[in-house]
């Protein structure tokens, strides 16, 4: 029982944790423009870096977010079951693992995520300041080792065709 309740309480204190990194963010205008100024983003990724967190949600639109990431070290593989991300490396290097399958696969935070201990049978490759990653629904992806990377994230969900 013990456990269990230790269990409890740190799934609630990471979730909270994640929801106050994504949190508070602009929402997108939807009758103009918006700009990020480069010393916006730079200010949001040494806020992350000192501050020991990985992601500040940076514009929030319902179905698409723009956030600003900070690894070291690895991150949880995930797969999306209906959001796709493009992660536009600004500094830093490391590997990434995408494709094959999820290791220890857990359900994730919604329909169709999940989440992994690693991934298995994926395509690992070098990413580093300057790169572009594509990830499509439903591929398992994640950096597998950074000393430090720093990158935008933009999230957009897929939209039923018409």
């Amino acid at each position: 029982m013990k456990l269990f309740t230790c269990t409890l309480m740190a799934i609630a204190l990471l979730s909270t944790q994640a929801i106050a990194q994504t949190a508070g963010a602009p929402p997108a205008p939807k009758d103009s423009a918006m700009d990020m100024s480069l010393a916006e983003l730079e200010a949001a990724a040494e806020h992350l870096k000192e501050a020991g967190i990985s992601t500040k949600r940076m514009l929030e639109g319902g179905i698409f977010s723009v956030n600003v990431r900070h690894i070291q070290g690895a991150e949880t593989a995930l797969q999306h079951g209906r959001i796709s991300e493009i992660w536009v490396i600004r500094e830093g290097s490391g590997i990434v693992s995408t494709g094959g399958e999820l290791v220890d696969q857990e359900a994730g935070s919604g329909p169709g995520e999940f989440r992994g201990s690693a991934i298995r049978g994926g395509h690992e490759r070098l990413i580093q300041a300057g790169d572009v990653v594509f990830v499509p629904p439903g591929v398992p992806h994640g950096i597998k080792q950074t000393d430090s990377i720093v990158y935008l994230n933009i999230r957009f969900e897929l939209r039923d065709e018409d």
